[in-house]
């Protein structure tokens, strides 16, 4: 069981059905991906709902995302092969991010390019 993947899933179907609106269960590496998606402008905002049972965030959504999803097995990049992996996962050159695990934390490609280093791919966003 993935919650990474049933999150994103999650938010790509509500965007596809019109709904402004989405829940699902919480996590630490959830937290940091929505801090992304917010930053990019995928998402319109979000708020951690405690319920005593494990917790749920709940996404604003805004109608940007054409795709997301997780990338199984978590491949390891190089800081030389981000061009790679972005023509692997996005539909063109700048559209899209891929959020990245790396040793300076969750950040996207772009970021981890400009500051040199590599790191494990966990999603891409659309």
């Amino acid at each position: 069981m993935d919650i990474l993947a049933d999150a994103l899933n999650t938010m790509k179907t509500h965007e596809i059905a019109g709904q402004k609106c989405c829940t699902f269960k919480a996590s630490r590496l959830i937290g940091k991906v929505l801090d992304i998606l917010k930053n990019k402008g995928y998402l319109a905002s979000y708020r951690l709902i405690e319920d005593g049972r494990g917790n749920k965030f709940e996404v604003e959504l805004m109608g940007k995302i054409n795709d997301a999803g997780v990338v199984k097995p978590r491949f390891p990049v190089k800081k030389n092969e981000w061009p790679k992996f972005e023509q692997r996962f996005l539909p063109a050159y700048n559209i899209g991010v891929i959020i990245v695990s790396t040793s300076k934390g969750i950040l996207t490609n772009t970021t981890a390019q400009e500051l040199g280093i590599g790191g494990r791919l966990i999603a891409y966003v659309y």
